[in-house]
């Protein structure tokens, strides 16, 4: 029934879009174009492989010189996930989420020098393939930021007991969603330049 619904709500985004008949065919288009943000979970758990799916989608994002400077921390204690949502009330941790996944920056494998903040797109990426892989699942999840918000970053690092390299950069609440938000065409032509501004 939910993969239904997903698929006829990606009929009319698409038809919306005026999308070719090849691109509605395509199931990685649908799942970026249908992806929502899921903030209210069942609280039902996922599984181990579930999990391992969504850090094998993250790590599979492309990062400069192929450094891939990134850690990830999965909480699935439901008291430390409390914990998360008390220290982090915009985070979604209180609204029951099977898990959250803290992508983070290793800045012992980031580049050297001016180019070591590339670290936050490369991160950013894998948490993209995060939320991507997540829907396409059935699952929802949720991109709350940390980073560069210092006092967010360091109540983490505390709560984790993350060492001074590595750096969150936000919090990915995942689970099965309580909700099914609607979904948004954010296609907007005035955004687009070609050649030059």
């Amino acid at each position: 029934m939910k993969q239904l619904t997903i698929l006829a709500l990606s009929a009319m985004l698409l038809v919306a879009c005026n999308q070719p008949t090849k691109v509605m065919e395509n199931p990685s288009i649908q799942t970026i174009y249908t992806r929502v943000s899921v903030r209210e979970f069942t609280g039902e758990k996922i599984s181990a492989e579930q999990i391992d799916t969504l850090l094998r989608a993250a790590m599979s994002a492309p990062s400069a010189i192929n450094r891939q400077p990134w850690a990830f921390i999965v909480v699935t204690d439901e008291a430390l996930i409390a914990r998360l949502g008390e220290a982090l009330p915009y985070s979604r941790c209180s609204n029951h989420p099977a898990c959250a996944i803290i992508p983070c920056g290793d800045l012992s494998k980031a580049i050297e020098g001016e180019m070591g903040a590339f670290w936050v797109n490369d991160v950013s990426a894998a948490t993209q393939n995060i939320l991507l892989a997540a829907h396409a699942m059935g699952l929802g999840a949720v991109w709350t930021g940390l980073h560069p918000d210092i006092k967010r970053a360091a109540l983490v690092q505390e709560l984790l007991g993350l060492p001074e390299h590595i750096i969150p950069l936000c919090v990915v609440p995942v689970g099965v969603p309580a909700e099914h938000p609607a979904v948004k065409n954010k296609y907007l032509p005035e955004n687009i330049h070609h050649n030059g501004w």
